[in-house]
């Protein structure tokens, strides 16, 4: 069985910040290179990468506009596509702009969000059949 995994906006930011280095989120992205889990790609979170990427002028410049557009391509490509949530999203976090991380979590029948967002890791054995961990604790499982 593939290990399932959606990866929070803030995880990807990181990584296309600093790519070449030995951070955590940089060994979560290789590790979803060499397929050793199938990462979950809803629209929204490519959106909101979009958003994030070209529209916080301290990113923009540490951004290259091409890099982002390669990044959501190859996400696009090797991931795996979760279908819209169209109903409602139920509020769950202090910050409701992270409740749809959790619903489409929950559609895409993911087994781990990986965030270093304080809000969700604050939901840690809270939810059943989804575990949420830091970048470094997701790589120290998969070893």
């Amino acid at each position: 069985m593939t290990l399932r995994v959606l990866i929070d906006t803030n995880v990807l930011i990181s990584y296309l910040l600093q790519p070449d280095t030995l951070g955590a989120a940089q060994a979560v992205l290789r590790a979803f290179l060499e397929e050793r889990f199938t990462l979950l790609v809803p629209g929204a979170l490519l959106q909101e990468l979009l958003v994030t990427g070209r529209g916080k002028r301290r990113l923009v410049k540490r951004i290259p506009p091409a890099d982002l557009t390669t990044f959501i391509a190859v996400l696009e490509e090797f991931g795996e596509a979760v279908g819209e949530i169209t109903e409602p999203i139920p509020m769950v976090t202090r910050d409701p702009k992270n409740d749809y991380l959790l619903a489409y979590a929950l559609v895409g029948e993911a087994d781990y969000i990986v965030t270093g967002d304080k809000d969700l890791l604050e939901l840690q054995g809270q939810i059943t059949g989804l575990e949420i961990l830091t970048p470094a604790q997701f790589i120290d499982m998969l070893a």
